[in-house]
């Protein structure tokens, strides 16, 4: 198990070569009042002074700090291996240089906490600092700036909420264990460091707290309720310690010395608790519990390293390779979008929409939904009112009456019904055109990374495929229209779905007979237009024009006759227009699929290559967007360091972890 601490030191420095914390890896977060102690702690645990000290915040930066163990220096002489000083440390940030001198250590702190802070204020960036020493245990910790309340000199105002944020960064990561610092001269109930713990932390699984500063407490006042955690019971144990004061600093007091004298101050006045206390059972403590902590962790670690190398890959496989051959690439590209095109609109695609309808799918929508119901929807005799006929069937007949209802009424007013067909057919085209568009920007989204690679192929191939729908479109519609003015050409009588007018004439004469002699039915019987009312006009269908000194009426009621004569117009123009309904309902969008769709299908590719395959252009086409280069770039480093991570832990056999 002791080989637990340093292969998580090596996962954190795999993933900081790749500026990432992409996986929250088990470390000791340690949290404190500003003042507390909190510096005096590491520093008991290190063996040596190295860390900035001074009034005020002074820890302005988070400290990751790795303690690593190493054979003394005489036996790494006998192995003629390593650096040639007892004890030393090394900062990421300063790669290749090592530093012998702790006092060396403590102004490169200083300074580098400078470097990126302003004022006295503090930054998240952290600064990793590893020490190598037989005096220590192998830990990993992260020092964090103490808990302040009030802004000093040139302070933001929210300098407070600033630390507590940073701090429950660190803390929140359910991979930390918690250590909290509290000085023994104050009261436990209100302390900031207990407090934060317990929001993040409410079983308290990952805290372990340190009284600090035994030696300071009032006269007659003692910590051991608060040792014995009947105070504020903290599940992974409470340990005091006793600080090296003001005045062995100013003295320069030895940490071997302090260690001592700190054994006798527990032995005392805590000789119960003696040997559960102070800094040397505390790093113990704290290497114990990091080692167990990331036995626990180790399995799901391993999980989402294994995931996390997975997307990766998935990720960069994405992105392609960088361009070797244009002519093959462009080809290829072409081709693939090309097929994919086709495929959206046969429905083969294998990206397919499940929150709307698209490309095949829509284009039979319209057809035969939109479309379909759209003509069925038009009233065969829509717009044509019994004035409308009887004026035509008077204008076919010229200065004479009619004996029987001119053939050339009927196909004068069955074209104008025709001709309404016109519109709907038309948009048809349209709503397929607006659709082969649409498809354009769904193959772009969803059927090939190598395309998004690539801004300038992206954008020509879609200008092709617009041109080519927009040269297609007025061909189509022309195609369309002359579908329509083709039934208004010729008017076939002979239809076999038609029925004869002579047979709809005598029709309507028996049904009058039925109803007795002399046409009792039409006298007994009211019309629907002497239902509701007299029709103006119908006396005279242009404006009447008075040739008397008389009155002459303005209205009056049909004649039987001209009953008749309208009823058979009518139904021969309902007859003949659905015919021809029907016949442009299929024939429409036959004519769409031939014209537009079939032909883009089967030239799109052709196209493409025609337009695009041109050496002069290749280099200029398959220029690689800087965005996509640079995140490849990242992604491949990350991949790189995710294997590594692997790799690292998989040197880990499974009775390490037992």
């Amino acid at each position: 198990m002791e080989t637990l601490i340093p292969i998580i030191n090596r996962l954190q420095e795999v993933f900081l070569t790749v500026g990432a914390e992409i996986i929250q890896l088990p470390q000791i977060v340690v949290v404190g009042s500003q003042s507390s102690g909190k510096s005096s702690v590491l520093e008991s645990l290190v063996g040596r002074d190295f860390l900035p000290r001074g009034s005020g915040i002074v820890t302005r930066r988070p400290l990751v700090l790795q303690l690593v163990n190493v054979p003394s220096l005489e036996e790494r002489r006998k192995q003629d291996n390593g650096i040639k000083a007892e004890e030393w440390g090394t900062f990421l940030h300063c790669k290749n240089q090592i530093f012998t001198d702790f006092s060396e250590i403590r102004k490169e702190i200083e300074d580098e906490t400078d470097r990126n802070t302003e004022n006295k204020g503090i930054s998240p960036e952290p600064i990793y600092l590893k020490i190598y020493s037989p005096n220590v245990l192998s830990l990993t910790l992260v020092d964090l700036p103490g808990i302040t309340k009030v802004p000093v000199g040139d302070q933001p105002e929210d300098i407070e909420t600033q630390v507590q944020e940073m701090i429950l960064s660190y803390i929140s990561n359910p991979n930390s264990l918690i250590l909290c610092v509290s000085p023994a001269n104050s009261d436990l109930a209100t302390s900031d460091a207990l407090k934060l713990a317990r929001d993040v932390d409410p079983d308290g699984h990952r805290t372990l707290l340190v009284v600090s500063k035994l030696d300071l407490m009032d006269a007659g006042t003692d910590a051991l309720e608060v040792l014995l955690g009947r105070v504020i019971p903290v599940r992974l144990g409470i340990i005091g310690v006793v600080n090296r004061s003001q005045h062995d600093l100013n003295t320069q007091k030895c940490l071997t010395d302090s260690c001592k004298d700190e054994q006798a101050f527990l032995q005392r006045h805590y000789p119960s608790l003696a040997s559960r206390c102070g800094s040397r059972y505390l790093a113990r403590t704290l290497s114990r519990l990091l080692m167990h902590h990331i036995r626990d962790c180790l399995p799901e670690l391993k999980t989402r390293v294994t995931v996390l190398a997975a997307q990766y890959q998935s990720r960069l496989n994405s992105y392609g390779q960088p361009v070797e051959d244009h002519s093959a690439t462009l080809l290829q590209i072409v081709t693939k979008f090309a097929t994919d095109y086709c495929s959206t609109i046969e429905g083969t695609a294998r990206h397919i929409q499940t929150s709307e309808l698209c490309g095949g799918a829509r284009i039979c929508y319209i057809f035969h939904e939109t479309f379909g119901r759209t003509l069925q929807s038009i009233d065969p005799l829509g717009g044509l009112t019994e004035l409308d006929i009887l004026t035509a069937i008077r204008n076919a007949t010229g200065p004479r009456p009619a004996l029987f209802v001119p053939e050339i009424s009927f196909e004068l007013l069955v074209k104008k019904q025709i001709k309404r067909l016109e519109e709907p057919s038309m948009r048809c085209v349209e709503l397929v055109h607006e659709e082969l568009q649409r498809i354009i920007q769904h193959c772009s989204a969803y059927s090939t990374q190598e395309l998004l690679r690539f801004p300038k192929l992206h954008d020509s191939i879609v200008e092709v495929v617009t041109i080519l729908l927009r040269k297609r479109l007025p061909i189509t519609n022309e195609m369309v229209h002359n579908l329509v003015a083709i039934e208004l050409a010729y008017i076939n009588t002979k239809h076999p779905d038609f029925t004869d007018a002579a047979q709809v004439s005598a029709s309507v004469n028996s049904q009058q007979a039925e109803a007795g002699d002399g046409g009792k039915r039409w006298k007994n019987e009211k019309m629907p237009s002497e239902e509701k009312g007299p029709v103006p006009g119908f006396g005279s269908p242009t404006k009447a024009v008075n040739l008397l000194d008389t009155a002459v009426p303005i209205s009056r009621k049909l004649s039987t006759r001209e009953q008749r004569d309208c009823e058979v117009i009518q139904r021969l123009i309902k007859c003949y227009f659905l015919i021809v309904r029907k016949s442009i309902q299929d024939s429409v969008p036959k004519t769409v699929m031939h014209f537009l769709v079939n032909f883009v299908k089967e030239n799109l590719q052709s196209e493409l290559v025609g337009q695009l395959y041109k050496q002069r252009l290749l280099q200029e086409l398959l220029i690689e967007s800087q965005e996509t280069a640079q995140q490849r770039t990242e992604v491949a480093q990350m991949l790189e360091a995710l294997k590594k991570a692997s790799n690292i832990i998989s040197e880990i056999r499974e009775t390490h972890l037992w």
